[in-house]
């Protein structure tokens, strides 16, 4: 079964030095693995490429002799950072990241501060122009929910004018549902995104399906993606919540092995009701995660307008084609400017 190399998420830790509304990070205690796991990981496993997301991994104690460690076995690295790890890493520390991505929520500093905290605007922005001063790939990282969907153009706008990519994930009600976006703000938010932008790709399910299955990939959560949680759970989605499977298991189970659990094969089932859609190939059900969310995993994706006896007609541009690390490890999608 795991024929191919596997994009790998190990979140060090679920430490953070924010406590933003909309994060899925585990907040009732604080985790982290040792360089011990983490070299456990690389030993396992067939690894592709590691991406350090989670928490804020700067906050780690031995972050710095992780990531020389990862550098040293040749690992291709990417980090996911609210700035502040970018910020408490040496130049020698981010030369080893292929891949930088920092998040942004919205267009100005001043709604920006108000939902990450002060003086994070300004964090990110010193770190992207830091980033492309060393020739670090960086890419800005929205979160698409109910609070900015009619705004991810502009924040695509700003993170161009920094030389940034653009990427966008849809938001998962891990805690809770205050930003989860309803059916009809989930196509109004891809379509006001797609008419100002150009589509670098698409793992997103449903989209990839409304725009003719453009990208033959699919998404890679179950089949060519794992996720280590800082408590060692090991797990096919970071969205996922339960796992039968630890870290120590690994070694014994390998590859082969961890695809083959109850956790990665229920993300690969498909619903009864989606068997004889056309776009099914490709689709797969939707997105599994936010199935399983859902707690209906074994039904169609909740955006699916199929379903609904509806088509959704998104007017869309394709862009020449980038080759990020994260694309195709998530239910995500990349653009690029008009």
């Amino acid at each position: 079964m795991a024929d191919v190399s596997l994009s790998v998420g190990v979140g060090l830790t679920n430490a953070c030095d924010l406590a933003c509304a909309h994060c899925y990070r585990e907040t009732e205690r604080i985790d982290q693995l040792t360089p011990a796991d983490v070299l456990s990981i690389c030993e396992s496993l067939p690894v592709r490429s590691i991406n350090l997301g989670t928490g804020e991994n700067g906050l780690h104690p031995e972050y710095t002799d992780i990531v020389r460690m990862l550098r040293e076995r040749g690992v291709k690295l990417s980090l996911t950072s609210n700035g502040f790890t970018i910020d408490r890493s040496s130049d020698d520390t981010l030369r080893s990241f292929s891949e930088v991505e920092v998040s942004i929520d919205f267009p100005t500093e001043a709604e920006q501060d108000a939902f990450r905290g002060r003086g994070n605007w300004q964090r990110v922005m010193t770190g992207i122009a830091r980033l492309r001063g060393l020739g670090i790939t960086v890419t800005v990282l929205s979160v698409m929910m109910k609070t900015n969907y009619r705004r991810l153009a502009d924040i695509a706008r700003v993170a161009f004018e920094a030389g940034a990519h653009y990427r966008v994930n849809v938001y998962q009600p891990v805690k809770t549902d205050a930003f989860t976006l309803s059916y009809e703000e989930f196509w109004e938010g891809f379509r006001r995104l797609l008419a100002q932008t150009r589509l670098v790709n698409t793992t997103e399910p449903i989209l990839n399906a409304m725009l003719g299955e453009p990208f033959r990939e699919g998404s890679g959560c179950g089949r060519r993606t794992v996720r280590v949680s800082p408590r060692g759970d090991v797990i096919p989605c970071v969205y996922w919540g339960r796992s039968d499977v630890r870290l120590e298991d690994l070694p014994a189970l390998g590859a082969d092995g961890v695809l083959r659990t109850r956790e990665f094969a229920q993300v690969r089932t498909i619903p009864e009701a989606c068997r004889a859609c056309a776009f099914v190939e490709t689709c797969q059900g939707g997105c599994a995660g936010r199935r399983e969310l859902a707690g209906a995993i074994d039904q169609p994706d909740p955006y699916c307008p199929i379903v609904r006896g509806e088509i959704v007609d998104l007017p869309w541009t394709p862009a020449e084609h980038r080759d990020l690390l994260k694309t195709g490890s998530a239910c995500t999608t990349v653009l690029a400017p008009l």
